[in-house]
């Protein structure tokens, strides 16, 4: 079921959105060569609890992390380990925040180091489609105009566009109706309508968009192709005339 929040559960998402938009702003910097995932996830555990909130990610559905953390050729839900990260290296943080019981949920891909132009340009390129994506929405709109936004702006520029991962609502859950694919038809999919949050989350590849799942601890998701995935990720409420950015400043 689709809802519309109340301009006091809007206030609510938007703090949540807040702590995770200082989230990433507290782990940027960190992000270097030679730092483990489990030391990030361990940082923005600890930052996340310090702003009053807990994160969203971990123990949801048996995840067993505060973060996500995926690297290079990861597409989404990454488990921090010792993995150190290199020189060269794209690594995606994904973070969630519950504050009083309404969430917040933001992805953003960075480089580690100096990475190829391809990976640049990926970076680049995800990052754009999430705001065309984003250009999309306002009351009356549908959900088929964001994800036709997204895969016209990503296959223009080469870019595969995994069709089995979707962004959502955002409420009192994390993952709410309605779905928000990266991928559509414009005038088609629910209508947007003047207080729905919703997640509005690119994730795309240098190559082929195929992808399958870590058969050891079946959450990773990752390219087919071994080719380096990106995933930019914004909560968003829906307005009369656009959107309000809930992760960002």
């Amino acid at each position: 079921m689709i809802t519309i929040k109340s301009e006091r559960e809007i206030a609510l998402l938007r703090k949540a959105g807040k702590i995770v938009y200082e989230t990433h702003q507290y782990l940027k910097p960190l992000i270097q060569e030679g730092m483990t995932t489990k030391e990030l996830d361990a940082l923005g555990e600890a930052f996340i609890r310090k702003q009053g909130a807990t994160p969203s990610f971990k123990g949801y559905e048996g995840f067993p992390n505060a973060l996500c953390i995926s690297v290079n050729e990861e597409v989404v839900h990454g488990i921090p380990s010792d993995y150190v990260l290199q020189n060269g290296d794209i690594v995606t943080l994904d973070i969630g925040a519950c504050y009083h019981g309404y969430h917040g949920d933001s992805a953003w891909s960075y480089p580690v180091g100096n990475i190829s132009k391809e990976n640049q340009a990926l970076l680049k390129d995800t990052e754009q489609a999430l705001y065309e994506g984003l250009k999309s929405i306002h009351e009356g709109a549908h959900i088929g105009d964001i994800g036709e936004a997204v895969e016209r702006y990503a296959t223009s520029h080469h870019l595969g566009v995994v069709k089995e991962l979707v962004g959502h609502g955002v409420g009192t859950s994390v993952h709410e109706d309605p779905d928000v694919p990266n991928y559509g038809k414009k005038g088609t999919g629910p209508k947007l309508k003047k207080g729905m949050v919703i997640a509005v989350e690119p994730m795309l590849t240098l190559g082929s968009p195929d992808i399958y799942m870590d058969a050891e601890n079946n959450w990773t998701i990752i390219t087919d192709d071994g080719r380096a995935s990106a995933h930019f990720e914004h909560t968003v409420v829906v307005t009369e005339n656009g959107c309000e950015i809930l992760t960002g400043e």
